[in-house]
């Protein structure tokens, strides 16, 4: 069954690659997008999409998620990732001269800042891991659970590694470095399709290539809002509604075998931070960029009458800057049923210290005060 699918991807692969991209071809172009989406999630979900198929068949390694956030290194094998990890974490994971070293996933913790952040040595994998090979499956299916995924690269070896993990993620459906796109498609039971533009559609949206697609998953009625402009390919990931959206970094490993000239081409590349984790060159920048792109932030607490505990904060996750109620949800559930206002001291406050509700903003390294109702 699985041959026949991968047959069937093949072929409309070779057709995209053949059909000239231009208005005309649109159509046609939305048609095979949709079809070869569709086909991917049978790959990888079995007949039938979302729930049907084997329930081992994309499933991670049994890890327990622990600490403040979870970090996963990817990448070929014997590129050095279990040396980093053993850098960073202090865990002993095998490292040897040959290719696949590490046969499962070996979790360590690093601490930084106060956080404790769970890394994962995954086995390395190799092109067409998305279809099974090599237990590529299950190496993506857990870096799919990270908030974070390092793409481990031999800065010796040719740039086109790169591209080819790139590939297998987007093929397992983790879009790299993206945002959700802001699309909505609500299904409706009559009325058929309505096809709505916020913005001006310039990467090949319009309302056939919609028709077209919605068709393909057998959708008749249904309310399409566009507030931004969109490729076909992320109108498609909203509509099957299961991408995971993970920011990447790329570390360059084994930086002492290059050349200046080399690293200030591979320095034009973004999200990228050269590293030598055998000499421990440069760790102290990777673990910054790691602490910035999880958005985390340290909020101390100070029981009354006490000095405020600096030793272990309370490590929160936000884009945005979070609120006294996120806070105390962060401690105990329970806490905001009985929670009457907080003291803050900080940047977030007016003055020291200031009296706040549930909704105040906080910034790093404020320190905080819960005072609950009285009786």
């Amino acid at each position: 069954m699985s041959e026949a699918v991968q047959k069937q991807i093949e072929t409309i692969e070779a057709e995209m690659a053949r059909t000239q991209k231009n208005k005309a071809t649109n159509y046609h172009l939305g048609t095979l997008k949709a079809k070869l989406a569709k086909l991917r999630s049978e790959l990888l979900n079995g007949p039938g999409g979302k729930s049907a198929g084997s329930k081992d068949a994309g499933r991670g390694f049994d890890v327990t998620k622990s600490g403040d956030t979870r970090v996963g290194l990817v990448g070929f094998p014997s590129v050095g990732k279990s040396t980093l990890l053993t850098t960073l974490t202090g865990t002993r994971s095998e490292a040897a001269a040959y290719e696949f070293t590490t046969l499962t996933c070996i979790p360590g913790t690093m601490n930084y800042k106060g956080a404790r952040i769970q890394v994962l040595d995954l086995p390395g994998i190799i092109e067409g891991a998305a279809d099974g090979k090599g237990r590529g499956r299950q190496v993506i299916s857990t870096a799919r659970t990270c908030n974070l995924i390092i793409i481990v690269l031999d800065a010796g070896k040719p740039l086109t590694h790169k591209k080819i993990i790139e590939a297998e993620l987007f093929s397992f459906g983790i879009r790299i470095n993206q945002t959700p796109p802001n699309v909505k498609v609500t299904k409706k039971e009559n009325g058929g399709i309505d096809y709505q533009e916020m913005t001006p559609q310039t990467k090949g949206m319009n309302a056939e290539v919609c028709r077209v697609v919605l068709k393909e998953f057998k959708i008749s009625c249904a309310q399409c809002i566009l507030r931004e402009d969109v490729t076909v390919d992320q109108f498609i990931d909203v509509i099957e509604g299961n991408r995971s959206y993970v920011p990447v970094l790329y570390a360059f490993n084994k930086i002492d075998s290059l050349t200046i000239e080399e690293l200030d081409i591979l320095d034009q590349m973004p999200n990228y931070v050269p590293i030598s984790s055998q000499h421990e060159w440069n760790l102290e920048e990777l673990m910054e960029e790691i602490w910035n792109r999880c958005n985390m932030l340290r909020i101390y607490t100070k029981p009354k009458g006490q000095i405020p505990d600096y030793d272990e904060p309370v490590i929160l996750h936000s884009e945005g800057n979070p609120s006294v109620e996120e806070f105390c949800n962060r401690i105990h559930r329970g806490l905001m049923d009985s929670f009457s206002h907080a003291w803050v001291w900080g940047r977030s406050a007016k003055h020291q210290p200031q009296r706040c509700g549930k909704d105040h903003r906080l910034e790093d390294e404020d320190v905080v005060q819960i005072v609950k109702k009285a009786g």
